[in-house]
């Protein structure tokens, strides 16, 4: 599931979903990191900009979805996007603004994956230790129940934060430093 339904407020440059990467909008780069890294199934939520993202976005091969309460927060989306994954699927939740993300971080979530466990992407701060990052990979039997705690803009950071010791993290720091682009400092990632 990929997120793409914020305005970018924080950023001032409209929808991140739409920001230029490697010539091309975000949300059709991250798309094909998924798509490539071996996902089966691509549900994109998008809320603030859709028409205009749809319009320039290739977002072939995925599930598109409106979020008509994407001002609300992520949450909101987070159980739209959840509701469409195919019964029995994981659910990797990935953020529309990390062009860091690749393929081969994808496939090793995918990989490292336990059953009823959630694996998460982790990266190495400025100590060396391992912080919890994006994506998440949700087991099936999860789903439901991360979605139905979820709410305004912390999404699922509630479930993960009651549910700790279910998470597996996985060094991802030699392929990412796992960060976002939230405000025009962090536009230096999009080069």
């Amino acid at each position: 599931m990929l997120l793409a339904a914020g305005a970018g407020t924080r950023l001032g440059r409209g929808p991140k979903a739409l920001l230029e990467f490697r010539q091309e909008p975000l949300v059709s780069y991250v798309a094909s990191v998924l798509r490539n890294g071996g996902c089966a199934e691509i549900v994109v939520v998008l809320g603030a900009g859709a028409d205009q993202i749809r319009g320039k976005a290739d977002l072939s091969g995925c599930l598109v979805l409106d979020n008509p309460d994407w001002s609300g927060g992520m949450g909101s989306s987070f159980r739209l996007g959840a509701a469409a994954v195919s019964p029995g699927f994981h659910m990797l939740a990935v953020l529309v603004d990390q062009p860091g993300l690749t393929s081969a971080i994808v496939r090793r979530l995918l990989d490292s994956h336990k059953p009823g466990r959630v694996t998460a992407a982790a990266y190495r701060g400025a100590d060396g230790e391992l912080q919890r990052g994006h994506p998440v990979l949700f087991d099936a039997a999860l789903v439901a129940q991360a979605a139905e705690a979820a709410n305004g803009d912390s999404g699922a950071r509630g479930f993960l934060q009651d549910h700790a010791y279910l998470i597996d993290l996985v060094d991802c720091s030699d392929e990412s430093d796992g960060g976002d682009v939230d405000t025009a400092a962090d536009l230096y990632r999009l080069e």
